[in-house]
């Protein structure tokens, strides 16, 4: 070893998102070659795998100068850290360094591993875990206590759309989501039919491959209407229902309901009369019929006209 040579220190981070001893090559070989290992987490799950893998780690981190000094005559010493880093000790060697009194040893940041896209979602169950137990408004809801909110929600996303607002958007699919984690956490308490958030989404996952043979089978689909196709002939193949009317939801607002209702039968081949009546309901159902066949979500275009009516009310008012 050179005397002069101020060392190496090697940050080397892993993600608790990702199984403990699923480390990069590159980490590995850091490891293996270091003069020192030291570890300021006494739980941290690499642990046990650097001992099998036989690398000695020393408990603790020193301060900044303390580490500088353990690199002289150019040692290299890793730590092994969290996924976020060590932020205490990363502030000290920069003050150090920014000191200019001392001879700083390099400095290298080496990912152990990555996390792995909708890693994210695991910290959220976690999370939703700790709530449910220990607050006490989410710890007493029950799925028909929450119904309402995953309705509201539901209609703050399509506002979110329709304006156009990005940010507000991200956020409103966050609060969507919440409500599917938080209705799955409380199905895990269920006696007699447990499930759980993984079990949600292997039902989703065997459905929509499933619904794709054209993806992951064997069928071929050339255009949006023969997946639409597809669609619907194994949606139908599933449910076995007696009606084409069977699974639409008669409490969603009634232009969707309406619209539905005319998609499922004109999808069917059936040529059924418009029911007359004067009520104005009557009038409605033949316009949002109309607004279907011609390719209008009558909902929206209700919505729309809604905003401009609102704008009109708020110019009349001097607010707009």
């Amino acid at each position: 070893m050179n005397a002069e040579d101020p060392g190496r220190i090697v940050l080397l981070t892993a993600s608790h998102r990702v199984a403990p001893g699923l480390l990069s090559w590159p980490a590995w070989q850091a490891l293996h070659a270091a003069d020192r290992v030291l570890c300021g987490e006494p739980g941290q799950p690499q642990l046990p795998y650097l001992r099998e893998a036989g690398i000695p780690v020393t408990p603790g981190v020193p301060d900044a100068q303390e580490l500088v000094d353990a690199c002289a005559g150019g040692r290299t010493v890793v730590i092994v850290t969290g996924g976020e880093g060590d932020q205490p000790l990363t502030e000290g060697l920069a003050r150090l360094a920014g000191s200019g009194r001392v001879r700083m040893p390099d400095l290298e940041l080496l990912p152990g591993s990555y996390d792995l896209p909708g890693a994210r979602l695991l910290d959220l169950v976690q999370i939703m875990d700790r709530i449910r137990a220990e607050c006490p408004w989410t710890s007493q809801k029950t799925h028909k206590g929450l119904a309402k909110y995953a309705i509201e929600e539901a209609y703050e996303l399509v506002e979110a759309i329709e304006d156009g607002d990005r940010e507000e958007l991200r956020e409103e699919l966050g609060d969507v989501l919440l409500q599917v984690v938080f209705h799955a956490r409380i199905a895990e308490e269920d006696e007699e039919e447990p499930f759980s958030l993984d079990d949600v989404a292997a039902t989703l996952i065997e459905k929509l491959i499933h619904r794709h043979p054209h993806v992951f089978g064997d069928e071929t689909a050339e255009t949006p209407e023969d997946v639409h196709a597809h669609w619907l002939r194994t949606k139908a193949i599933e449910k076995q229902r007696a009606s084409v009317t069977d699974g639409v939801p008669l409490g969603q607002p009634g232009l969707a309901l309406a619209a539905k209702l005319a998609s499922r039968a004109r999808t069917a081949g059936l040529d059924v009369p418009l029911p007359e009546g004067d009520d104005i309901g009557y009038r409605l159902l033949a316009l949002a019929v109309r607004a279907q066949e011609e390719g209008t979500d009558p909902e929206a275009a209700l919505r729309a006209a809604g905003r401009a009516y609102r704008d009109a009310i708020r110019t009349a008012e001097g607010t707009g």
